[in-house]
């Protein structure tokens, strides 16, 4: 049992609900669901009863809500006794960020840092996958948010988001080829795919064309800024064209699009918190910890 599992457990039992869990989480429902049927099939025991008034513990639940509290505060006591053999850091933490992130991800472990670093003042840097590493190299970060694992010895990562994605199309089109189950990947072939360029991302990029071409989809080059909401969202409306998003992104989708699941999730977007290997920040650690309890 993982710690993510144990804190998305006790948050559906002190939330009573699968959407507020989620919702304090910063996950989509679907995921909170996903985790709490694999927790009851890998310990072999019904943990809540979900029923018109919320979600209450069954008695094994209970009984796992205890040990999970005691755990999960156990390991955050690791984490203080461990943070007091580390250096304390400078007053300006610089964090590199993509786009698309879900709200309250970043802020949310910001809130936990301000809480244990009130010292630590965080500076906010977007850029590429391929940007924040070479930043990283060059000691212009402290820590990012990258959509693949780096390459070397020099930065070490740590998995902090797995996103399932889905479609963005034209709402007329999406009745058309939709079900209850979402939209099949190979449904989208002969339509352009809004995307963004390989080089902000290499690996990424090519998983995301690899499964594409499984599927009978073949892409263009991407325009540089074709990640901006703002452009997916006029791209896909003209027609002709599809664009790839989380569940829970944060943007509200205009009327004349609609979000789709696709069928299978063929498309896991993953982020990892990168830092350099040598750090032995404080507050880079809590950071990094507060961003891995998401």
């Amino acid at each position: 049992m993982e710690l993510r599992e144990m804190r998305a457990f006790v948050a559906v039992v002190e939330e009573g609900g699968l959407s507020a869990a989620a919702r304090r989480l910063h996950v989509s429902q679907p995921a909170v669901s996903q985790t709490m049927q694999a927790l009851e099939r890998q310990l072999g025991v019904q943990l809540v009863v979900r029923s018109s008034a919320g979600v209450r513990p069954t008695e094994a639940g209970s009984t796992l809500l205890t040990e999970a509290r005691a755990v999960l505060a156990r390991y955050d006591q690791a984490l203080a006794a461990v943070a007091r053999h580390t250096t304390a850091g400078g007053s300006l933490l610089r964090v590199g960020l993509p786009l698309e992130l879900p709200p309250g991800l970043i802020s949310r472990a910001v809130a936990d840092l301000a809480r244990t670093c009130p010292d630590t003042r965080v500076q906010v840097v977007h850029a590429s996958t391929t940007g924040q590493a070479a930043m990283l190299r060059r000691g212009e970060l402290d820590v990012g948010l990258l959509r693949e694992h780096p390459v070397g010895p020099e930065l070490d990562a740590v998995l902090v988001l797995a996103e399932n994605l889905g479609v963005l199309l034209a709402k007329e089109f999406a009745e058309k080829i939709g079900g209850p189950d979402g939209v099949r990947l190979d449904a989208l072939a002969g339509l352009e795919w809004i995307g963004f360029p390989r080089e902000g991302s290499p690996a990424w990029h090519d998983e995301i064309t690899a499964v594409f071409r499984t599927h009978g989809l073949e892409i263009g080059p991407a325009a540089a800024d074709s990640l901006l909401p703002e452009l997916k969202f006029a791209a896909v409306s003209a027609g002709g064209a599809f664009a790839l998003a989380p569940p829970d992104w944060g943007q509200p989708v205009p009327e004349n699009l609609a979000w789709c699941a696709l069928k299978g999730n063929p498309l896991v977007r993953r982020t990892w918190a990168v830092w350099p290997a040598s750090s032995h920040r404080r507050d880079l650690g809590h950071l990094v910890a507060a961003l891995e309890a998401e």
